[in-house]
């Protein structure tokens, strides 16, 4: 009998929550805001607690997911007549690098490092931070880049070049930190560090927010910003 009722349970739980996605949209698939997230997260919790806790009926499931489909597509419909509560539900991306500037208050107000910033990057096939004009975070934690002009995509064949080897870029500077180990990596010292600074016109390794090294390309280095 047990059997049957779960059978039964778990049937209506799929034809509801098959009618919830559609009657809410893709966005609750998607997972585009924190939202959405949210909700996604509580959705299943529901469905999973009802349908495996003999004390609730079939009653309690229909009436759960209901009424949060409801409470779902309520807070939708507001956000697309309110600019001011899309704001709050959904948030605003973003803008971590501004002009090729990596923006310090805004990784510290997104609760971002250097280090989570570069990972993104390179999840998106940008290896180095000069490649990037701008770049935003958006809301569901992803990141948009536009890459400077001369480092968008273009083939080969375009201009009848010939392939050049890659080489990825090395951080030698993070965070006013010096990483000797990747210097030594590279088979430079601390003479050859200060003359590649001195170049940019950097004397103090603690003014540098990041410096990286890319082959054929020379050093790239941006300081703290002045407030």
């Amino acid at each position: 009998m047990k059997v049957v009722s779960l059978t039964f349970e778990l049937i209506v739980g799929f034809i509801l929550l098959f009618i919830l996605v559609k009657f809410v949209g893709r966005k609750i698939i998607t997972q585009i805001t924190p939202f959405t997230f949210i909700a996604a997260i509580v959705l299943g919790e529901l469905l999973g607690n009802a349908l495996y806790d003999h004390k609730i009926g079939i009653g309690y499931i229909i009436y759960s997911m209901c009424l949060w489909g409801i409470l779902l597509f309520i807070v939708e419909y507001i956000g697309q007549k309110s600019l001011f509560f899309r704001g709050i539900s959904e948030g605003k991306p973003s803008a971590l690098i501004k002009n090729g500037v990596v923006d310090q208050e805004e990784l510290k107000k997104n609760r971002m490092n250097l280090n989570q910033l570069q990972s993104l990057l390179r999840q998106s096939e940008t290896f180095s931070i000069r490649e990037v004009a701008f770049c935003y975070l958006e809301a569901n934690g992803s990141i948009s880049i536009l890459k400077k002009p001369r480092y968008q995509k273009t083939t080969l064949e375009d201009f009848n070049l010939v392939g050049k080897p890659a080489h990825t870029p090395v951080t030698l500077i993070r965070d006013g930190e010096v990483l000797w180990d990747e210097i030594k990596d590279l088979g430079f010292d601390e003479s050859w560090l200060k003359t590649q600074l001195l170049s940019q016109g950097v004397s103090n390794y603690k003014d540098i927010f990041i410096a990286e090294w890319l082959e054929g390309n020379g050093i790239f280095v941006q300081t703290y910003l002045k407030r």
